[in-house]
């Protein structure tokens, strides 16, 4: 085998290998956001039925709500309060707000942590 053929067999091992490289990539990508969904999908279920009516199916309050003013959930003052806050004030209700730890179990009120931080997006 010449030097040039030597040349040409690496060459497109290595371009073979970088396109597997990235395919994989992107495979694995689009798995991780498919197992992700579930999870959002639950979260916003879960908005919807225990949440919206006061908040807002955007987070951004319904009439309800805005006569008790409750906060934006889409605002930076929400979205900065840590994940343990959030879930605590879900559990334990704040002002007006019930409690929901009978109603609503650990894994729920996670889902809707995860629902509220996707609030953000569209305010």
């Amino acid at each position: 085998m010449t030097h040039d053929g030597t040349e040409r067999h690496v060459m497109f091992a290595s371009v073979f290998l970088l396109m597997l490289f990235v395919g994989l990539t992107l495979f694995v990508s689009r798995i991780a956001r498919a197992n992700h969904r579930p999870e959002s999908a639950a979260g916003s279920a879960t908005f919807r039925t225990k949440c919206a009516a006061c908040h807002g199916q955007d987070g951004g309050g319904s009439e309800v709500g805005k006569s008790m003013n409750v906060p934006d959930l889409r605002s930076l003052v929400v979205q900065k309060l840590p994940d343990a806050q959030l879930a605590q004030i879900i559990s334990d209700g704040k002002g007006g707000m019930p409690s929901f730890k009978n109603s609503l179990s650990e894994d729920q009120i996670h889902s809707l942590v995860t629902h509220l931080r996707s609030l953000h997006q569209t305010k």
